[in-house]
């Protein structure tokens, strides 16, 4: 058995942190790197002390035939997994700037925002999310273009990648 390379490492990291993910859309678990230390997690779910969308909490996720892909984000109860790594860092007062994030899923427009603004440099992940309209499809690539040191999609195994992408699931 060989000892993984960094990017395999953390991916496999994500991986393990998906598994608390509680929602019943894509289920992504993300971390945020510092100088090759792991200085915050996060998954999706709903916020802390609200009813988890496995258990009803999220309208949009129990009824994903009322919205078309990529729409009614605004009206979603939960937290993305990048979001929330973002988040338990601020909470515990760790500063992010220069972190690079590695996630099970490329991060949607949102999340890219966010992980921008907080001054994550780089993002690295495994399964490839695309928004449904191409004329945003192309804002978006244009939006993850001002990552310093880019986005990476990783060819790593995933055992339950049926289970986390919804897309897979039959």
């Amino acid at each position: 058995m060989s000892r993984p390379g960094l990017d395999e490492y953390f991916l496999g990291i994500a991986i393990a942190v998906r598994e608390r993910a509680c929602c019943t859309g894509n289920r992504v678990g993300a971390l945020l790197v510092r100088d090759r230390h792991i200085v915050a997690t996060g998954y999706n779910g709903t916020a802390a002390g609200t009813p988890n969308c496995d258990e009803g909490g999220c309208h949009r996720c129990n009824h994903p035939e009322e919205y078309p892909s990529g729409s009614g984000y605004d009206l979603c109860t939960c937290l993305h997994a990048e979001q929330n790594a973002i988040l338990m860092a601020a909470k515990f007062g760790i500063s992010v700037s220069g972190a690079v994030c590695y996630t099970t899923m490329r991060p949607c427009f949102g999340c890219s925002k966010e992980l921008l603004q907080v001054g994550v440099t780089a993002v690295h992940y495994i399964h490839n999310w695309s928004h449904p309209d191409a004329a945003y499809q192309r804002q978006y690539e244009a939006l993850q273009a001002y990552f310093r040191d880019g986005v990476h999609q990783h060819d790593i195994t995933d055992p339950r990648q049926d289970w986390a992408v919804r897309a897979r699931r039959s």
